[in-house]
């Protein structure tokens, strides 16, 4: 098996530097900032806590500026990630749930104002536009479909420590219950198939 994995979106802009301070103003990270001649220029940002990036530029791509749709950046909070974007000036969208339950429909159809009423994984969205009016989605995922994931990224050290004491506390009472209070010479095993389990896989 070969894995296919996106690793960058082109995003078509009319102006490099207003569209780089626009998304380093959200906290996107700035990677490359690459000017080659006759004008080209490739900058290329990334979303915190993403794997994906994006590239703006000069001659990057043939597109219409602002014409791309439909961008998905996925949080564990949208209501959290709504206020973020509004303390930045960012003009966005209510957070909305679709009338179906699922997916969003195109446009503002079969909106409906608020998270999902369960706050059900992938079921809550909102949208905004960069200067150039590229369109993004915000997706609340808060546990990912089965087979959704096959590796696990930890984005920093804090994440690592709290999926590291959350093992220790399920182990502990494992040991309690099950072992009846004997130790597992085999923790290293326990841990890693409860954190798997925890983060999806």
């Amino acid at each position: 098996m070969v894995d296919f994995k996106i690793e960058v979106v082109v995003l078509p802009v009319a102006d490099v530097d207003r569209s780089r301070d626009f998304y380093k103003s959200i906290d996107f990270r700035e990677d490359v900032d690459f000017t080659g001649p006759d004008g080209f220029r490739v900058v290329h940002l990334t979303p915190p806590g993403s794997a994906a990036s994006i590239i703006i530029g000069a001659g990057v791509t043939d597109a219409e500026p602002g014409s791309a749709r439909g961008v998905h950046l996925i949080v564990d909070d949208i209501v959290a990630a709504h206020d973020l974007l509004v303390a930045h000036g960012v003009p966005v969208s209510e957070v909305f749930h679709d009338a179906g339950g699922v997916f969003h429909h195109a446009g503002t159809t079969a909106r409906v104002g608020g998270p999902h009423p369960g706050r059900q994984s992938y079921g809550s969205f909102l949208s905004f536009t960069d200067p150039d009016g590229n369109e993004f989605f915000l997706q609340e995922v808060t546990e990912r479909r089965p087979g959704r994931i096959s590796h696990v990224v930890y984005d920093s050290a804090a994440a690592v420590e709290a999926a590291l004491r959350d093992a220790a506390i399920a182990h502990g009472e494992y040991e309690a219950t099950v072992l009846d209070g004997k130790h597992d010479e085999d923790w290293p095993a326990w841990y890693a198939a409860h954190m798997a389990r925890a983060a999806g896989l």
